[in-house]
């Protein structure tokens, strides 16, 4: 089983963010190829971020579990999401009030868009 596995320290935060990235009006997605290894070869490292200007607590950790859970359902697509890579989901405030249904087809394409 892939298991999601953060970025800890803010000199890779950087690195990712120099690479490859998409937009969209829901979330944008930053990659990097892989210069840190994950703890077990298994894990897919991805950090999920949202600003505060996005609204509170609250609102901020649903759009992070929403995201959050669109790429576990990804991850059991077979290669709908590279390993090979670093990923920073970067969520925006539209994610909130959008349903799963309309965000998962959009992110697959986002990934996809990565490779």
């Amino acid at each position: 089983m892939v298991k999601l596995e953060s970025l800890k320290i803010s000199s890779q935060f950087k690195k990712a963010l120099k690479e490859k990235k998409v937009h969209s009006n829901y979330f944008s997605i930053f990659a990097a190829k892989n210069f840190y290894n994950p703890r077990h070869k298994s894990n897919l490292l991805i950090s999920f971020v949202m600003k505060k200007k996005i609204g509170n607590a609250v609102k901020r950790n649903k759009i992070r579990r929403k995201l959050k859970a669109i790429v576990e359902k990804l991850l059991k697509k077979r290669g709908a999401i590279s390993k090979d890579y670093t990923y920073i989901v970067f969520g925006k405030s539209n994610a909130y009030v959008q349903k799963q249904s309309v965000l998962m087809p959009l992110m697959e394409k986002s990934f996809k868009k990565l490779k």
